[in-house]
């Protein structure tokens, strides 16, 4: 198959969305189809190459008239999505949404939707967040062939969902679950570790690893939380905290007024193939976030590790996270109960332990991307199979 996929974001842009965009293509192409991968060129990063090439695989980084936050208007879009077997969009783009659309519509190409997470701003961003996501609802996601939830508990909990009803109760086969996945390759127990040195890390400290972006677009990661839990953790406990943006500053400076910038770390960007070593230097790591969050890729990478998680009782996560058996689920709003979780976790070497074993069996079973890979494959055969019923005997699953 040729197939399109159409993403705001992508690396070395380093977020959630553009990540398991990467790792859908490089699946499909290494099932012997051809992905074309259209997103936005970087202004930070202008020396990147527009067409980048590797086997089957090829990035176009689109120029853009202009952008507002992660929602890049691309006028090429209207016209690069031509002579593919099906277009997925992963959502939301707003403005790329309903180009994607358009697209599909005028080529007669089945459109497959990848939903990460609801639109949620502050303010008047909220406001007109909310507004968009209803109108796009009906106007552009509800007209795809299929729509691909990271969990059903996330997507039902979903704004989106409840502008969908009317789609679901039509369409029962509309909404399909594929979770986000990890390499077990890669993020594995065994493998070095970071110099502590490097990061001011004293030997025999109780690490405790946060990763995301810093930036307005992940606001909801809950690293203000996690700093507000350091004071009620014992002194030998050190947090490193992975990424950058443009919120950094202002967690360095909520951090010296809590009195735990001496415990707390800031590694800044870190490259996607260098944050094994992270995991593996950690004792566990922590997600204190709140809706959006749909799933938190950062879960299932640190289970591959070895590495339990404390994370937060919101839908989506819970489906990731079995509270007690490879983490623990608590109310990140409440700061104690935070802190209580991660002290507790890290007085308990043996639980610890036997939480990292049960997770990395878990991510092997369940979130292997050969296994999500073979899923999304799945999908797009069972699509054309049903809109084009006489032309899709060509394609056949591979192992």
């Amino acid at each position: 198959m040729r197939i399109a996929h159409v993403t705001a974001t992508f690396p070395p842009y380093r977020a959630g969305t553009g990540n398991v965009c990467l790792a859908h293509a490089r699946e499909l192409v290494r099932r012997d189809h051809t992905v074309h991968i259209f997103t936005a060129a970087i202004p930070s990063h202008p020396g990147l190459s527009r067409h980048e090439v590797s086997g089957g695989m090829h990035v176009r980084r689109l120029r853009t008239l202009f952008r507002v936050g992660n929602a890049p208007v691309i006028p090429a879009l209207a016209t690069v999505l031509r002579g593919f077997d099906l277009i997925h969009l992963h959502y939301p783009f707003v403005f790329g949404a309903e180009m994607a659309r358009a697209a599909a519509l005028l080529t007669g190409v089945p459109l497959i939707m990848s939903f990460h997470n609801d639109l949620i701003g502050r303010g008047i961003r909220s406001a007109i967040f909310s507004l968009y996501q209803r109108v796009s609802a009906a106007a552009t996601v509800a007209t795809a062939a299929r729509l691909c939830a990271v969990s059903m508990d996330h997507f039902d909990s979903s704004l989106l969902a409840g502008s969908l009803r009317r789609t679901v109760r039509r369409r029962p086969d509309f909404v399909v679950e594929l979770p986000n996945g990890v390499d077990v390759h890669q993020f594995r127990e065994q493998g070095p570790a970071i110099d502590l040195d490097q990061y001011r890390l004293p030997a025999g400290a109780k690490v405790i690893l946060f990763v995301a972006a810093l930036d307005r677009a992940h606001h909801f990661k809950g690293l203000d939380r996690l700093l507000r839990a350091m004071p009620q953790l014992p002194g030998d406990v050190r947090l490193l905290v992975v990424g950058d943006g443009d919120l950094r500053a202002g967690y360095e400076q909520e951090a010296r007024r809590l009195g735990v910038d001496d415990r707390t770390m800031f590694a800044g960007r870190v490259d996607h193939d260098d944050l094994p070593a992270f995991y593996r230097s950690s004792h566990i790591t922590v997600l204190p976030s709140t809706p959006p969050e749909s799933f938190g890729l950062v879960l299932i990478e640190s289970m591959a590790c070895g590495r339990p998680v404390v994370a937060s009782r919101i839908p989506g996560v819970r489906t990731v996270v079995e509270d007690g058996i490879d983490g623990l689920l608590v109310d990140s709003a409440d700061a104690g109960a935070l802190a209580q979780g991660i002290a507790a976790l890290l007085a308990d070497d043996g639980r610890r332990k036997a939480m990292g074993s049960r997770g990395r069996a878990k991510v092997e079973a369940r979130y292997a991307w050969e296994t999500i890979g073979a899923r999304l494959e799945a999908i797009y055969l069972q699509t054309l199979s049903q809109v084009r019923p006489s032309g899709h005997a060509a394609y056949e699953v591979r192992p």
